[in-house]
């Protein structure tokens, strides 16, 4: 897809979170809207999958680290054809296949169960450990929130994915700058980011995470890196997209009403007007 197309789908994901959150009356729109960029790019041009047969031995995998932005994922998946559109607006009901949170034995197209944060590093070494072992050439991707960074788990999953020379692991950091709590510089500094993570010997990029040019050179760059794990850094801002929950950290975890959705969605219509 050319980057305009990318950005056409990055805005009905958009759509679908919040249509889902409005229609769940719970969720977290803030960090699955600021991800919404970086997941289109993944899903709809980077990773080699099959959506007839998400099992499949040979696909790339995908972990989303900051499991509470489900969201992102199901529409991505939906989008994808892993399942019917509908069944987004079941998101976190009863007798629904969308948990609050991903679970890979209710879901088609989830790698990985994800919510208690800090350990989808350590899954997705895992994945990328097989494939070097298999002699498999799928790559694996996963997508962390900066607030994660507090937890010590992330940093072991760092030094394990160096010692092992992953370089089929691509980990995407949707740098936010915002936590449930309010500034995660303020909650647990973890700056200087980009310094730490080459301390830990893997390569790091860094890029605007709405960008799509950048994270297509991002990931492009992140394939021909040979002995070594690729962080992206990619500077986001919560609630891309929707003018009254953009950088506002009260949009962590609560879901708008039907009014606010509406508003929402006028606004992100209007944008894909724009991106013709």
């Amino acid at each position: 897809m050319t980057a305009l197309e990318l950005k056409r789908v990055a805005n009905v994901i958009r759509q679908d979170i919040i249509s889902m959150l409005a229609a769940a009356k719970s969720g977290h729109p803030g960090g699955s809207l600021s991800a919404a960029d970086i997941v289109a790019t993944l899903f709809f041009n980077e990773m080699r999958l099959n959506p007839n047969d998400p099992h499949w031995e040979d696909r790339d995998r995908f972990v989303l680290s900051k499991g509470h932005a489900a969201p992102v994922l199901y529409s991505a998946l939906a989008e994808k054809g892993y399942f019917p559109k509908e069944e987004l607006l079941g998101l976190r009901q009863t007798g629904h296949m969308l948990q609050g949170h991903p679970d890979m034995k209710k879901t088609p197209g989830v790698d990985m169960s994800t919510g208690s944060l800090g350990q989808g590093l350590s899954a997705a070494n895992g994945m990328a450990l097989a494939g070097k072992l298999d002699g498999k050439d799928y790559r694996v991707y996963t997508v962390l929130g900066d607030g994660e960074m507090a937890e010590g788990q992330i940093w072991e999953a760092a030094m394990a994915a160096a010692h092992y020379k992953l370089d089929n692991l691509t980990a995407i950091l949707d740098y936010n700058g915002l936590q449930i709590d309010g500034k995660t510089d303020s909650v647990m500094c973890s700056a200087p980011l980009a310094q730490k993570w080459q301390a830990f010997c893997w390569h790091v990029i860094e890029v605007d995470g709405h960008d799509i040019d950048a994270l297509l050179a991002g990931f492009a760059e992140a394939k021909q890196v040979k002995g070594r794990p690729t962080m992206i850094i990619a500077k986001t801002v919560k609630g891309k997209g929707v003018s009254f929950m953009e950088d506002q950290a009260g949009w962590h975890g609560n879901a708008p009403s039907l009014e606010q959705a509406e508003q929402a969605l006028k606004e992100l219509r209007e944008e894909a007007k724009n991106l013709g």
